[in-house]
């Protein structure tokens, strides 16, 4: 596999963001794309509903992967553009830290992009992320 920058991948999300208002909220104004180990590229966006239910584009990505029956990522990014264009790298809420973890144990692992020359692994962004031992 032909190793994917940081530049490439924030070009793919960048390419399906496509915000849209619906009524009072706005849905795809964030994307996410990922890389998996075997090279399979993945994007999604968010959905802002009210009530709880909507998700970040990095679930989206994620539930596209699998889909296609991967579950390791190997790199993952999240964009946003502001009202005067500037395109802007997000880092990963806590939820979805928590969720690419879950989704396999080898994704601490994972190269989480926060700029077009910073990245991190997982495992920096979800410190304490290992079942506590007993107090006794």
């Amino acid at each position: 596999m032909t190793a994917t920058t940081n530049d490439d991948l924030i070009a793919a999300a960048a390419a399906v963001l496509n915000p849209r208002p619906v009524g009072d909220r706005l849905f795809g104004d964030v994307a996410a794309t990922l890389v998996t180990e075997a090279g399979g590229f993945h994007s999604g966006v968010c959905i802002d509903t009210g009530s709880g239910t909507g998700f970040c584009a990095e679930h989206a990505a994620i539930a596209a992967m699998v889909t296609a029956r991967e579950y390791r990522i190997a790199k993952i990014v999240a964009v946003w553009r502001n009202e005067n264009g500037a395109l802007h790298v997000l880092p990963p809420c806590g939820r979805c830290r928590e969720f690419i973890r879950q989704i396999d144990p080898a994704n601490l692992h994972t190269e989480v992009v926060l700029g077009r020359n910073v990245s991190a692994k997982l495992a920096e962004l979800l410190p304490a992320h290992e079942w506590p031992s007993p107090l006794d």
